[in-house]
């Protein structure tokens, strides 16, 4: 990391942003990325409050163009300190360059540099590719659920259905994150039990005749994760096939960066 918390990511620069400016500049991306109404954006005013606290605004810059930022806030539960990420997001001519998790590194080494040892962040589960990211490209794991979260949002991506999340914890220390980020892969998994997302779930959502069957995929989905995790499971691994469909792998989580649950 350089001088002044700046990283190279090829042709982009990654660093920290502390103005109002840049804040606007995200804020722009922001609703770009999700297309909310303005009523559903995290104002400039939550983006200065977050880095003023301990949180981060992390921005990719290609040249002064804001293409990518993650966005975090300091979070308690009990006695224990983590990061909340509350955003992440790339423009889309810049997705699936490896932006996005390089993104997620960095704010690793600011948590590190914090004593912080966990990165809690949200995901839909019917978003394959993101499960993905999250899953086996950092190393994250999932044993919380929680039923539409935010409400039914003005986001197409959500498609007008309940904004259901998984929470993905990132033990930062953990030898599962260590081996995704050193090797590429996590330690094997001991699979107990599997949950498929169909890979037609993103065009279900896009129109009215097809959100009956994604409304119905994600009722089963909902239903099939939460039993798992009242049986001690937790999502440990993510498949995809060649025809696009995603798969939940679910097994027992051994290692013993955990909080417990009077937390």
């Amino acid at each position: 990391m350089g001088p002044h918390g700046e990283k190279q990511f090829g042709n982009l620069v990654m660093r920290t942003c502390h103005t109002v400016g840049e804040f606007r500049q995200a804020l722009q991306l922001q609703k770009e990325v999700w297309n909310f109404e303005d009523i559903e954006l995290v104002p400039v005013r939550l983006f200065v409050v977050g880095e003023k606290i301990g949180g981060h605004v992390i921005g990719a810059y290609d040249g002064k163009e804001l293409v990518g930022f993650a966005y975090g806030l300091p979070g308690f539960r009990g006695s224990h300190r983590y990061l909340h990420s509350h955003m992440l997001a790339v423009r889309e001519g810049f997705r699936n360059t490896g932006l996005g998790r390089a993104l997620k590194l960095f704010q690793r080494e600011l948590c590190l540099r914090q004593g912080l040892e966990l990165i809690e962040w949200t995901f839909d589960p019917l978003e394959i590719k993101n499960a993905h990211l999250n899953l086996e490209r950092l190393g994250a794991i999932a044993r919380r659920y929680t039923v539409n979260q935010y409400g039914i949002t003005s986001s197409p991506l959500q498609g007008g259905l309940p904004s259901d999340r998984l929470i993905a914890e990132w033990w930062l220390n953990s030898r599962r994150v260590g081996a995704c980020i050193e090797g590429g892969k996590h330690p094997e998994v001991n699979v107990e039990r599997k949950i498929e997302v169909p890979g037609e779930i993103a065009s279900w959502k896009a129109d009215s005749v097809g959100r009956v069957r994604a409304a119905e995929a994600q009722s089963r989905i909902r239903e099939a994760l939460q039993s798992a995790f009242r049986d001690g499971l937790a999502v440990l691994a993510y498949e995809r096939d060649t025809q696009g469909n995603g798969l939940f792998l679910l097994g027992r989580w051994d290692e013993d960066w955990q909080y417990s649950e009077a937390d």
